[in-house]
């Protein structure tokens, strides 16, 4: 671990204990920020298999490595009497309860939040769902549901062909603001002594992200367009081709830009034109500026493009795909890369929190665990003896 990575002991959230019983996205991602922010995350899972998330594969073989750092495993057979007997005595220990699973799911297994608070009065307990309360509340949600739902998908789409973003927004965004919940709840139940139940909706989230667009009808009366179809709000905001088969996006977001953009690449006739001053002109003026300045940079290298952007303060990015980001030099350089050890023995890289404390960056303490890797050391601190935790192995109890 670098130096500017945090240490055990200057963690934010060191001597808080988090029990969750998540899979896929959303309350992997809640129990993620809390770990690698300090807290003692144990993921309880069913045994003999484990979280399904485990053996995902296709478009989700990366949820398990991505999530699930900094995390202890306890597998557990909570059907039996003798496995919830064991994860009662484990939230007894805990701070903070989680879980994602469909509506009435937990209530069933006795582990909803009015059964959790009879067993710890203080917890604090994350329900993350498709919907808060409300007429939908009994629906199933998927982050591509709440995308059609809220016009995310209609936003990111051309007309007529809405189309899902290409990461999990929803699922990643939801598991922060739970994280950022339970923080409030935790500073809370500092000044009162109470824990209390909080909850965070897939498609609430999803309705947060196009607030703006909400925001564009209400104040000029016109709906938001598709990205594919929308008007820029400004000239220059946009993919443009290069002399080598490349591509570079370029965005001029402001008059002081424009002077700099048109000095960098050779534009004085559009620099000193007082009727492309103003931003306002310049987007009328787009039909008659892009094509211009397609021409130019078309004779240009994408390095080219990119050195002179950056010699002008201009934002640009080369046209990237994800693996391309095991490479970069930013991230690398920076420590923004943990690095994590598969089961098979290969250590991989994966991004880290974006966000310092005190000039630190919070890494991997804990590879991604194994199934059942922390059953045994959890069980001795709840006071069984050995020959005990033998038995309900031999049992398939837990594992």
């Amino acid at each position: 671990m670098s130096a500017r990575n945090a240490n055990l002991q200057t963690l934010p959230l060191a001597g808080v204990r988090v029990i969750e019983f998540v899979h896929m996205v959303m309350g992997p991602t809640c129990g993620l920020v809390l770990a690698d922010l300090g807290a003692e995350v144990i993921k309880v899972e069913p045994t003999p298999e484990g979280d399904n998330t485990r053996r995902l594969t296709g478009s989700g073989a990366g949820y398990w490595v991505t999530y699930n750092r900094n995390k202890k495993s306890f597998a557990v057979d909570i059907k039996t009497s003798e496995g919830m007997a064991a994860v009662r005595k484990l939230i007894e220990t805990a701070d903070v309860v989680t879980e994602n699973f469909r509506p009435g799911a937990m209530e069933k297994l006795g582990l909803g939040y009015e059964q959790v608070k009879a067993i710890k009065p203080d917890i604090i307990y994350s329900s993350m769902k498709g919907f808060l309360p409300g007429p939908y509340a009994h629906r199933t949600a998927l982050d591509e549901v709440v995308q059609m739902m809220t016009g995310l998908a209609y936003m990111t789409g051309p007309e007529g062909r809405p189309l899902r973003a290409g990461a999990s927004v929803n699922d990643v965004m939801g598991g922060m603001f739970s994280a950022i919940s339970i923080l409030a709840a935790l500073w809370q139940r500092k000044a009162t002594g109470e824990g209390q139940f909080v909850q965070t909706g897939l498609f609430e989230n999803s309705a947060f992200l196009v607030g703006q667009h909400m925001m564009q009808m209400a104040t000029t009366g016109k709906p938001a367009a598709p990205m594919p179809s929308r008007l820029s709000a400004w000239a220059i905001y946009d993919v443009f081709d290069t002399c080598d088969d490349q591509q570079v996006f370029m965005g001029v977001v402001s008059d002081s830009q424009w002077l700099s953009f048109c000095q960098a690449f050779g534009f004085e006739q559009f620099g000193q034109d007082p009727l492309l001053a103003k931003n306002t002109q310049r987007v009328q003026a787009r039909s008659t500026i892009l094509p211009v300045v397609r021409e130019r940079l078309a004779q240009l290298s994408k390095q080219s493009v990119m050195d002179m952007c950056e010699q002008a303060g201009l934002p640009f990015s080369p046209i990237q795909r994800p693996q391309d980001l095991f490479e970069d030099v930013h991230l690398n350089e920076s420590g923004g890369l943990a690095h994590l050890a598969l089961d098979n023995g290969d250590e991989v890289k994966v991004p880290m929190l974006p966000f310092e404390m005190n000039g630190q960056r919070f890494d991997a303490r804990l590879n991604v665990p194994a199934l059942g890797s922390h059953s045994e050391e959890l069980l001795m601190q709840m006071g069984y003896a050995e020959t005990d935790i033998d038995e309900l192995r031999a049992r398939g109890i837990v594992r």
